[in-house]
């Protein structure tokens, strides 16, 4: 019933014409769904395929050029993966001030942890695991982190088409047809990648050992197939229901101030990001859309499918999100127990 619903609302949505319609229709109606309490569910089975075959259409954007082009933009990444750092950092600062003493039952210790990986701009479920161990409220953690990708989601598309720069950047894939006997064998591929992810325990494994495969062949020169239209849109309407099934009762009564600094926050973000995007854009000579996309605090599928459906440097865009995810699963931790240091030795 709950992808009966999803699909109702893509099809209303390109009807609408809106953007991103087949994500943008199943989130906000399974949200919808959701807070009034109907019993929405999501399949992990199909939130992992979904994800599987947006990596794979991502990596055939990835053509020796735009390689190369990605690569002379290693200076704009790093100041990129910095920029996002310091964000999340003074997010967490933010959230600690605003919350100090306002929290029932939690400590003073547990709220610089829950407020330090509430900000960090991440993956949700890897900053959620990380924060409990070391005693975060995970609630907290995990509903900060949701509702940052669901405004970010919902608001960037919509402001890119009041924008009206769609098509503007527009990046071709190696492949832009279906070839069958090439398409099984991609796919299998891909889905090897993805195994191999999960067994070594990367976050995001059925997205990001997609692409690392797409990827690879594309470099090289290889073209095999690209993906039918259908396919990366069902992929879309069941990554927009797995985002629209948190948002249950429960969870607008998880600290209503909370969920209202939250947003707050989120949307400072958003306007800081932009700006930001666009001086990255004046320094690259990139289109300022492109760069928006690329350093916005939300998800790495969604903002790639952004900028996939919209037209605007897909390539790009994924190649920022993807080295920004990484660097903060690999220095969010560490970064911590430093920040903590430093705390516990200037209290002393």
């Amino acid at each position: 019933m709950t992808l009966l619903l999803a699909y109702g609302a893509a099809r209303l949505c390109v009807w609408l014409d809106t953007p991103i319609p087949w994500m943008i229709g199943p989130l906000l109606a399974t949200s919808a769904a959701s807070l009034l309490g109907a019993p929405t569910a999501s399949s992990v089975l199909l939130r992992n395929a979904g994800q599987w075959v947006i990596g794979c259409a991502l990596g055939l954007y990835f053509t020796p050029a735009v390689g190369a082009l990605v690569v002379g933009l290693w200076w704009a990444i790093a100041l990129a993966i910095v920029w996002a750092l310091g964000l999340g950092l003074g997010f967490g600062a933010w959230l600690r001030h605003i919350h100090t003493g306002r929290l029932a039952g939690v400590s003073a210790h547990q709220l610089r942890t829950t407020t330090y990986f509430s900000g960090a701009i991440g993956g949700a479920s890897e900053m959620t695991l990380i924060a409990e161990r070391h005693g975060a409220r995970t609630d907290l953690v995990a509903a900060a982190h949701s509702l940052r990708l669901l405004l970010v989601t919902v608001t960037v598309p919509f402001a890119m088409l009041a924008w009206g720069v769609s098509g503007l950047d527009a990046s071709l894939p190696a492949s832009r047809e279906v070839h069958l006997p090439s398409l099984v064998p991609l796919g299998a591929l891909c889905l090897a990648g993805g195994l191999l992810m999960r067994w070594l325990g990367r976050a995001n494994p059925w997205f990001m050992g997609s692409l690392l495969v797409t990827m690879a062949i594309t470099l090289t020169g290889n073209t095999l197939s690209a993906l039918p239209g259908w396919l990366t849109e069902s992929a879309q309407l069941v990554i927009g229901v797995s985002l629209g099934v948190r948002f249950t009762p429960a969870f607008v009564h998880t600290a209503p101030r909370w969920l209202v600094s939250v947003a707050l926050a989120t949307v400072v973000m958003m306007v800081a990001c932009a700006g930001f995007g666009w001086l990255l854009a004046s320094l690259t000579g990139l289109h300022p859309a492109t760069l928006v996309l690329g350093t916005s605090p939300g998800g790495i599928a969604e903002m790639a499918i952004t900028a996939k459906v919209l037209q605007l440097g897909v390539p790009i865009v994924t190649a920022f999100q993807v080295c920004r995810l990484v660097a903060v699963l690999v220095l969010a931790e560490p970064l911590f127990r430093w920040w903590a240091a430093r705390s516990a030795a200037a209290r002393k």
